[in-house]
């Protein structure tokens, strides 16, 4: 791709990526997923999402100093989600933006997010937000998407900050106190309900009323985005409640959506 004029103005560079193609089906995003890098340092990310053959791109890359790298313009479908799935849809890559945030993630210490980053990704996400319309509650985590397969942007990515700025959907979560959970191997009506809750807002979850490995993982990427003081895959009271919290507090036509979508 030959260079291009940047989507945001506090793009601080425009790096092309090889790695692109069109929406499908004229498809227009609605969507942010946010990731980490997961490397150990950030001249590799953006060499791997830049470099031609690699297969993996994003729209935008956040620094840890606060700069933004464009690196495939937002009209344009970047390969950042894989296989993933959000409320009924399955093509992550065609109704998104994805945005890259680095940090090694995981494997490679996982250290905080820098407040000077968090604030740069909070003015990107707002400006795209505007631009497409986002909703809130469209704001999302790779492991949001692909709970199966992703960790990131993980339990230390402060989602609160950003909801505080009106990025993302977030409530408080509710505390962790002794109960009875749901855990790996309950088959009961209420892991059935359980699971047809985490299907209207939105994740990919089976719906047998069995509390399966499948389901530990989308309790697992739930906790990790909001209720991230313990992610243990128990779907425990404090998870359940913060679960039913955010269902109430989705706008109206957001559930008719997610309904529509399955």
């Amino acid at each position: 791709m030959k260079t291009f004029t940047p989507d945001s103005s506090i793009v601080s560079d425009v790096i092309p990526s090889m790695n692109y193609g069109e929406r499908n089906n004229g498809r227009i995003a609605d969507m942010i997923v946010l990731h980490y890098t997961g490397m150990p340092d950030a001249e590799g990310a953006i060499a791997q999402l830049c470099t031609a053959g690699t297969d993996v791109s994003a729209h935008y890359i956040v620094l840890e100093d606060g700069r933004i790298v464009q690196c495939v313009p937002e009209s344009k479908r970047a390969w950042h989600a894989g296989a993933s799935y959000w409320a009924g849809e399955e093509d992550i890559n065609s109704c998104s933006i994805g945005i890259e945030i680095i940090n090694p993630g995981h494997d490679w210490g996982y250290p905080d997010f820098p407040l000077r980053q968090v604030a740069a990704l909070i003015a990107l996400c707002r400006g795209i937000m505007l631009r497409r319309k986002v909703p809130s509650h469209r704001v999302l985590a790779h492991s949001d998407v692909a709970p199966a397969r992703k960790k990131d942007p993980g339990e230390k990515f402060p989602w609160h900050s950003l909801a505080n700025s009106g990025v993302g959907h977030w409530v408080q979560p509710a505390p962790i106190v002794r109960s009875e959970a749901l855990k790996l191997g309950s088959i009961s009506d209420d892991v059935a309900g359980l699971q047809a809750a985490l299907s209207r807002y939105g994740y990919n979850v089976p719906m047998n009323g069995k509390y399966d490995g499948a389901t530990m993982e989308v309790i697992a990427a739930f906790q990790r985005h909001f209720r991230p003081a313990r992610v243990d895959g128990i779907a425990d009271h404090s998870t359940m409640s913060t679960l039913h919290a955010l269902l109430a507090s989705l706008p109206a036509d957001a559930m008719t959506k997610t309904a529509a979508a399955k």
